[in-house]
């Protein structure tokens, strides 16, 4: 079975929101819930400070921790290895939201379910790219098959950076990096 996953490159993102528009739009969300969520960060000290923003939305792990904690299976891993979210299966516990360690999954209180990034499964069903995808400018998001994101963007892509948690998930996460993505060293930065 190939592992689908997101390619994000960080040395060229502008951080201009337009994928976290795109998700929160295509998903009717209501305010104070996203997806997707651009974080900017800062490292360094002046005169030598640098910028760089990360987009993030669920990393489709390998071994997703709110799949194995979720105790009705609301949250599953589908056939192609992206986690999915069954909303009729869903008690409202927030196991999951309490799980993952990236802090994905929220909880809609309107609903009483969780919900995440389903990497727009329909659209893809449907031989078309997630919208996040389609709407950055700057075409640093990518997404499909891990290996043919490796072949195609290069082999020195990471799916660590110290701006994430560090994790035993396996995140299904290609990201091209730069020298401030790399730093320990690095603040939340509100724009």
């Amino acid at each position: 079975m190939s592992q689908l996953g997101f390619y994000f490159d960080a040395s060229s993102c502008s951080g201009c929101r337009a994928c976290q528009a795109a998700c929160k739009d295509r998903n009717d969300l209501p305010v104070g819930m996203l997806f997707r969520r651009v974080n900017t960060y800062q490292t360094g000290a002046y005169p030598a400070a640098k910028m760089y923003s990360y987009s993030r939305t669920c990393n489709h792990c390998a071994s997703p921790a709110c799949v194995a904690n979720c105790p009705t299976g609301a949250m599953c891993q589908a056939d192609d290895g992206t986690v999915q979210h069954n909303d009729a299966e869903c008690i409202g516990c927030q196991t999951c939201v309490n799980s993952c360690p990236y802090e994905i999954p929220q909880y809609d209180e309107e609903q009483n379910i969780s919900r995440k990034c389903d990497s727009c499964k329909a659209y893809r069903d449907a031989g078309m790219n997630p919208v996040c995808v389609d709407a950055c400018c700057m075409r640093v998001l990518d997404f499909g098959d891990l290996d043919e994101l490796r072949a195609k963007y290069g082999d020195d892509l990471v799916n660590e950076i110290p701006a994430l948690p560090v994790s035993e998930t396996n995140p299904s996460l290609l990201i091209k990096t730069k020298e401030a993505v790399l730093s320990d060293d690095f603040r939340d930065v509100i724009i």
